[in-house]
């Protein structure tokens, strides 16, 4: 399959460059009229003017904004007929890719994603009569209107704004300003190489608690390379794991049915209604567009269908300042339950096949297993020859145990 959990992402090379000059002339076979955005990475502008030329030679009208946001090209293919975003996410520089959407905002589904692969296989090439044309358009400020409009920030509140050189930094800094928040920005210049790895886990932006006890700031918001997702810390300066942070937007919302992943703790089942998915964020936006208020994974992707069914990293980010100006977020935070989750991972050169043998419709997918105190998971790797497990119960002793249980079905799985 060329598509993975979230669009088609590999490192740059002739490949990927062949991908997005007929990913575009597929888009244009299918659709009068693409947007078309990219991150701020060094090969993006090169896979952006190749999906550009796909769509032209096959008599498509591209709307090209340049670098923005994932969410914000999400948000403005509701002005066209499909969306093109040149990206690799939180990848490492040298990754690049393309996630494709609807007008509702949602990525492509697994049917739409099977239909372009098969597309892909064909030329849509047209004549010198019916070439297509490029429109130049602003994808940023109607996102961000939008969000104005939904979110109220206490003015002057100060908030550390970490954007990791990646899009965000064209959109996250002036929208928390123009909310009325007094902004210290790191690395918020799109320069196309990240100062720190992209991905916002705890290890890679823990600069950004301290920032914010030394400044006494109200929070810190942290995103990926394209800004689809947002982390957080607290007024103490400490980092908010996924899992609370869901929790947290749930409550604020008071969203009663909330999509997740399979990997995601159970604490949110203890406030709302749960329906969970595989790990990935289209499952996430896939079942949204059928049922519940809100969705997210811990990876620090949140999905507010009232502005898309895309994640989005800055209005997680507007959000989020509004909670920690109405309420006391870390007292918030320690009154939340907390269950201990442990993750293992090892080398296994048949990780697909041993995970199908245990009963999976899908190796990376996996399978959980859920028990009255806790829940155990087995996936394969998406990206190396490994079986993951994920264990989590309300007792760390429970917790071992239910890692234990996956253990033995791996062994059954690979004598099976």
């Amino acid at each position: 399959m060329l598509f993975g959990s979230s669009g088609i992402r590999r490192k740059f090379d002739q490949t990927l460059i062949d991908t997005a000059l007929r990913v575009g002339s597929a888009l244009a076979s299918q659709s009068t009229d693409i947007l078309v955005g990219m991150d701020t990475r060094t090969t993006s502008p090169l896979l952006s003017h190749l999906v550009l030329s796909g769509i032209l030679g096959s008599g498509g009208t591209a709307h090209s904004t340049g670098i923005a946001p994932t969410p914000s090209v999400a948000y403005f293919t509701r002005t066209v007929n499909a969306g093109c975003m040149i990206t690799a996410s939180h990848n490492p520089e040298e990754y690049n890719g393309l996630k494709l959407f609807n007008p509702d905002g949602s990525s492509f589904t697994l049917a739409q994603q099977a239909e372009m692969e098969e597309l892909l296989k064909t030329r849509h090439w047209t004549d010198w009569q019916h070439q297509g044309h490029e429109r130049k358009i602003d994808a940023l400020t109607p996102h961000k209107n939008a969000i104005l409009e939904e979110v109220h920030i206490r003015a002057g509140i100060p908030v550390v704004v970490d954007c990791g050189n990646g899009a965000g930094s064209v959109l996250t800094p002036a929208l928390l300003g123009d909310a009325g928040a007094k902004t210290l920005c790191i690395n918020c210049n799109p320069s196309g190489n990240f100062a720190r790895p992209s991905e916002p886990l705890k290890e890679n932006v823990a600069y950004v608690g301290e920032m914010v006890k030394k400044t006494g700031s109200a929070c810190g918001v942290v995103h990926d390379g394209d800004a689809d997702r947002m982390m957080a810390f607290d007024n103490k300066g400490r980092y908010i794991d996924g899992d609370h942070l869901l929790m947290l937007f749930a409550r604020y919302l008071e969203a009663k049915k909330v999509v997740t992943t399979s990997d995601a703790s159970m604490i949110i089942e203890e406030i709302a209604e749960v329906r969970r998915t595989p790990v990935g964020d289209s499952y996430v936006s896939e079942e949204l567009l059928k049922w519940g208020n809100f969705g997210g994974e811990p990876s620090g992707a949140w999905i507010f269908p009232k502005i898309s069914y895309c994640p989005d990293g800055p209005y997680a980010a507007a959000l989020f300042c509004e909670i920690s100006s109405e309420w006391d977020v870390s007292g918030e935070l320690d009154a939340m339950p907390s269950y201990p989750i442990l993750r293992e991972s090892f080398a296994c050169d048949t990780a697909r096949e041993t995970v199908l043998a245990l009963g999976a419709d899908s190796p990376t997918d996996g399978i959980r297993i859920a028990e009255d105190d806790g829940w155990y998971l087995i996936r394969a790797s998406g990206t190396e020859p490994k079986i993951r497990i994920t264990a989590e119960a309300k007792t760390l002793t429970r917790a071992k145990e239910m890692l234990m249980k996956g253990r033995d079905l791996v062994r059954k799985g690979k004598t099976a």
